[in-house]
């Protein structure tokens, strides 16, 4: 049985949670509280959280950007609690954003990961994102990303 996950827009309530979140996914690498408030500002319906029970299990965070084509996304980051990896949080996000971008008539989606985040780029690949460049040094220890692009349907 698959588990159902309430997805709804970041309230500042959820914020502590989404650190602590934050903080157990990506280290020292961790975004600031300041960054979070400011897509939560910015972009409110599109920086969504995962609750399960009533507490928040993960987030994603996606920014628009004009185009002469029409709008594209930015896929900024996503988040899913340790203990409940694999268990479709990452993709109860990803499909709710997806289903959000497409009622905004955005055409295209993109985002950068680690080179060595093998698990990430398989997830993202299942969904048809496609490489689209090496970038070197993308990340503030040195490490490379992978740019990525989806075409909205």
């Amino acid at each position: 049985m698959r588990v159902q996950y309430r997805i709804h827009p970041v309230r500042t309530s959820d914020l502590d949670r989404i650190l602590a979140l934050e903080r157990a996914s990506f280290g020292p690498e961790a975004y600031d509280r300041k960054l979070f408030a400011y897509y939560r500002e910015r972009w409110p319906k599109l920086f969504l959280v995962a609750e399960s029970r009533g507490k928040v299990c993960g987030y994603i965070m996606t920014s628009l950007r004009g185009a002469a084509s029409g709008p594209r996304a930015e896929l900024v980051s996503v988040a899913v609690d340790p203990a409940r990896r694999q268990a479709g949080v990452a993709s109860a996000l990803l499909d709710s954003t997806l289903r959000r971008l497409r009622r905004r008539r955005v055409r295209r989606i993109h985002l950068v990961v680690r080179v060595t985040n093998r698990p990430a780029r398989t997830f993202y690949e299942k969904y048809g994102f496609r490489r689209i460049r090496l970038i070197r040094g993308y990340y503030e220890d040195g490490g490379d990303g992978i740019a990525m692009g989806k075409t909205i349907a």
